[in-house]
C-alpha cells in the first residue's frame, strides 16, 4: 500500500515555556497519514487544511476555557452538530482522521491505544496480525482516530456500545470529545437505554454484586487502588449501570464489567468534569454507521459484538438507502468494508 505524507507539527508554549504537542485536534502527533485508501486528491487535501485551520481555532478555544490536554486527554473536534433527532434517513459527520505512530522499544499495542485516546479494540481491529504485547519496534503502524459519529436524539452523552466509544457534545460550541470504553462482559451486556446522570461521586465505595463476591472475597470495597470503579463515578438514573473509571485500565476497549461502562482513569476525571446531574445519556447499539465528509460518503463497520444483528449486510444498505445515497456508493467497496469490519470510516463513494 502507497503512502504519503503531509508533515505538519503544531508546537505552542506551555506556561512554563515549554512545547506541548497536540494530536487528533487537541492532542496530537501530526503526522498526517494519507493511504491510498482513502484516494486523498485536491479536494481531500484543501478539506484536511481545513481541519488545520479548525484546530487552531480549537485550540485558541480549549486554552482560553483552560482546557488544554496532557498527553493522554481525549481528543475534541469541530462538527456541525445535527439539529434534531439523527437516525434512519440522516448521514452522520464524519470526525477526525488516521494518523500513523513508529512503535518505540517496549512499547505495547495498549500503551500505543492509551496514548492515543483509544481502545484496545480499536488496535487489534486495525492490526489484527500484529502481536498487542510484542509489536515490532521501528514498525510506523496506523492509528485509528476517525470516527462517523453515531445517530442520536439529544447530543449530549452518545455511547455506541459495538464500537466501546462514548461522545461527549458541547452544542454551544459545535464540539466533540470522545473517549474509548469498557463495557459489559458476556451475561452483563451494557443495556440500550436513555437515562440522565443522576449523582456524582469523587473516590466511590464498591458493593460488590453477589456474582463477583467469590472473586473479591468481600462484599464492600473501600475507595483505594483494589476498587475497580477507579476515583470517579457517575451514576445513572436505571438500575445500577453508571459510567467510571478503572484500576484496570487495559480493559478499556474490551468486554469486562458488570454492565457499566469503564473509562482510562484520566479520561474519567475529564468526563466526571464536563457532566452535570441531569445530563441526557443515550446509550445506542450501531454497529454500521454510514456518513459523509464533503461529497463522499463513509462506512463504518464494527463487529456485532452482542449478536443482534442477523445480517450485517442487508443492514448496511439498508442504511445506505435510508441515506439515499446507495447510487453514490461502489457496492464492491461496501461489501469489502462489511467483511473486513476494521472500525474506521472507509470511504465507499464511486470513483469519479
Amino acid at each position: 500500500m502507497t503512502t504519503s505524507h503531509l508533515k505538519k507539527k503544531i508546537l505552542v508554549q506551555d506556561q512554563g515555556g515549554g512545547e506541548i504537542e497536540t494530536g487528533g485536534i487537541l492532542q496530537y502527533s501530526e503526522d498526517f497519514n494519507f493511504t491510498a485508501n482513502e484516494d486523498i486528491g485536491a479536494k481531500d487535501f484543501f478539506e484536511k487544511a481545513c481541519i488545520l485551520r479548525c484546530m487552531l481555532v480549537v485550540a485558541v478555544w480549549c486554552t482560553m476555557a483552560g482546557m488544554w490536554p496532557s498527553h493522554s486527554d481525549a481528543a475534541a473536534y469541530p462538527c456541525s452538530i445535527p439539529h434534531g433527532p439523527g437516525g434512519a434517513g440522516k448521514l452522520m459527520p464524519v470526525i477526525g482522521f488516521m494518523d500513523s505512530h513508529t512503535v518505540r522499544e517496549g512499547q505495547t499495542l495498549l500503551d500505543i491505544a492509551r496514548k492515543y485516546g483509544l481502545g484496545y479494540n480499536q488496535m487489534v481491529l486495525v492490526h489484527p496480525e500484529m502481536d498487542p504485547w510484542l509489536p515490532e519496534t521501528g514498525a510506523v503502524i496506523d492509528i485509528p482516530s476517525k470516527w462517523v459519529l453515531p445517530s442520536a436524539r439529544h447530543w449530549e452523552v452518545v455511547i455506541n456500545i459495538p464500537e466501546m466509544r462514548l461522545y461527549r457534545f458541547f452544542k454551544a460550541h459545535n464540539m466533540v470529545k470522545t473517549y474509548p470504553i469498557g463495557i459489559g462482559r458476556e451475561g452483563f451486556d451494557t443495556p440500550v437505554m436513555e437515562t440522565r446522570v443522576v449523582e456524582k461521586v469523587k473516590a466511590p465505595s464498591w458493593t460488590v454484586p453477589p456474582g463477583a463476591r467469590a472473586k473479591y472475597g468481600r462484599n464492600f470495597l473501600p475507595p483505594g487502588p483494589e476498587n475497580p470503579l477507579g476515583d470517579y463515578w457517575i451514576g445513572l438514573s436505571v438500575g445500577n449501570i453508571g459510567i467510571h473509571g478503572t484500576n484496570f485500565p487495559w480493559g478499556v476497549g474490551r468486554r469486562v464489567s458488570h454492565g457499566c461502562i469503564r473509562l482510562y482513569p484520566e479520561h474519567a476525571k475529564q468526563f466526571f468534569n464536563e457532566v452535570e446531574t441531569g445530563t441526557i445519556v443515550e446509550i445506542l447499539y450501531e454497529p454500521v454507521k454510514v456518513g459523509v465528509r464533503g461529497d463522499l460518503v463513509f462506512l463504518e463497520v464494527h463487529p456485532d459484538i452482542y449478536g443482534r444483528v442477523p445480517d450485517m449486510e442487508s443492514h448496511a444498505w439498508g442504511l445506505i438507502k435510508s441515506g439515499k445515497v446507495a447510487d453514490a456508493v461502489d457496492p464492491e467497496k461496501v461489501i469489502r468494508c462489511i467483511n473486513a469490519a476494521k472500525g474506521v470510516p472507509i470511504r465507499i463513494s464511486r470513483d469519479s
